[in-house]
């Protein structure tokens, strides 16, 4: 059974905004209340937090798809609808956020750390929030935007000081739990770490963790055995601990061969050619294991590195291996700059800068592309004239009507507005006369030409009750 996973494909999605509502007061001795349509509530966001407490992405394997609730509609009255709540998920600290394509949108590290994973909607206005001096009582309210919904990638990249590589069997996690309190799997056969394994070590003043990735084999940077599942989790570490066994019963490896195997691995994997290396003959409590240490070692000094003899069994060697890691990781995390509290930088709006841009597509099309505009059209109710003539007011105040003369669209010609895979489009009529004045009953534009079924429905009543009343008022009586 899984009990440890590092990395998962997440489906977020954050609430809807909730409908704003269209309203008119009516209460007794009140016959001139006015619009009290309330707003509509926010959708919940959705919310990556780093918790200390959590290792593993195993909840999010089992269940990868996590929606924030939505925001509840506006009500008369003047009451606004209720927030969503924002879904907060746990992530492990060192978990790197990626899109589908693989393109890193955050690096959560350190308790606490949050990410937005999915923005909640807006909620809509309600029709109190849209009267105006000359728009006294609007005949609609606005939409509730939908909340962002997208898919992605959660990779836990195991933040540790000191990273133990070496072939399977080579005594890092034995290694780890004479070190540390660690408590890893421990057996004679190979790949018995089957996941990266942690643990804290205290030497002098300096406390440092430690971890030991499962065992590498040649190949192991393209997928061969567990290398490339795990290689991940040294991307972070500040020393590199190459475990070599001085005591293998295997005819074709030697301590030597075993490190530049394992080096050549970490070649093809990429990215820590910087990082400084120790080797640590293990198990020289074996006879034959001592005699081939001290062969050896002469030559891996000669190459650079430090070496330290030691043996997790006999618990020998490993106070002077300890301090040494210690030296090590102090002089990297001093090295590094201080941390300076994140600046807030306010960039004001460019003085050109409309907010919008019109292109043309083809003959006689024009999109237009915008955050204002978008989010006008996501916020339109496309059933209720009103509310189409008020955003086609907003876009004329905008601008857009000038920039599309400009751009040379003429009358009859075909406008997007968003993305194309999520646009309106509609036959654009130049507005000669703009505003509320325009306005006929609650709910109705006489700019457009072509009436809403409820509109047309409200006119064929309204018809029938003059024809009724002209009919009573020429009935005489006997």
């Amino acid at each position: 059974m899984t009990t440890f996973v590092d990395r998962v494909e997440l489906h977020v999605a954050a609430g809807n905004g909730g409908h704003g509502v269209a309203s008119v007061m009516r209460e007794k001795f009140k016959p001139l209340g006015g619009p009290d349509g309330g707003n509509g509530g926010r959708g919940g966001d959705v919310i990556l937090v780093v918790d200390q407490a959590v290792t593993t992405l195993l909840e999010y394997h089992h269940h990868p798809h996590r929606k924030a609730t939505n925001g509840a509609p506006g009500a008369g009255d003047n009451r606004s609808g209720k927030n969503g709540q924002d879904l907060v998920l746990p992530v492990p600290d060192g978990t790197v956020v990626l899109d589908r394509n693989g393109e890193v949108l955050a690096d959560l590290v350190g308790q606490g750390t949050t990410f937005i994973a999915g923005q909640g909607g807006r909620g809509g206005l309600g029709n109190a929030a849209l009267a105006s001096a000359r728009r006294k009582a609007p005949g609609f309210a606005l939409l509730g935007e939908p909340g962002e919904a997208r898919d992605i990638v959660l990779e836990l990249k195991t933040v540790a000081d000191v990273a133990l590589v070496g072939y399977p069997s080579a005594g890092k996690s034995s290694l780890i739990s004479v070190l540390s309190a660690a408590k890893p799997k421990i057996a004679d056969y190979p790949f018995t770490t089957l996941v990266p394994n942690l643990g804290v070590v205290t030497a002098g003043s300096t406390v440092y963790t430690i971890a030991d990735v499962p065992g590498l084999i040649p190949g192991a940077s393209q997928g061969k055995g567990l290398g490339l599942e795990f290689l991940r989790h040294v991307e972070r570490c500040e020393v590199l601990v190459h475990v070599l066994d001085t005591a293998t019963l295997e005819s074709d490896r030697d301590p030597v061969s075993d490190l530049d195997t394992i080096e050549e691995e970490l070649t093809q994997y990429g990215g820590l050619d910087n990082r400084p290396r120790v080797v640590v003959l293990n198990k020289i409590d074996v006879p034959d294991g001592k005699d081939l240490a001290d062969l050896i070692r002469p030559d891996l000094e000669e190459r650079g590195y430090r070496v330290f003899e030691v043996s997790a069994v006999a618990h020998m060697g490993l106070k002077e291996l300890s301090y040494a890691l210690a030296d090590i990781v102090a002089k990297a995390r001093a090295a590094k700059p201080v941390q300076e509290a994140t600046r807030i930088v306010i960039r004001p709006k460019a003085v050109d800068d409309a907010g919008f841009t019109v292109t043309a597509e083809g003959e006689n099309f024009f999109r237009v592309r915008g955050e204002k505009p978008e989010r006008w059209i996501r916020q339109t109710d496309f059933n209720n004239d009103e509310a189409v003539g008020y955003l086609a007011d907003r876009l004329n105040r905008l601008g857009v009507e000038d920039a599309l003369r400009k751009a040379g669209a003429h009358a009859g010609d075909g406008i997007a507005i968003g993305a194309e895979d999520n646009a309106v489009v509609f036959d654009w009529e130049p507005m000669m006369a703009a505003g509320a004045e325009m306005l006929g009953r609650r709910g109705e534009d006489h700019r457009m030409e072509a009436p809403r079924p409820a509109a047309q429905r409200r006119r064929d009543r309204d018809a029938q009750r003059d024809e009724a009343d002209e009919e009573y008022d020429g009935f005489q009586p006997f």
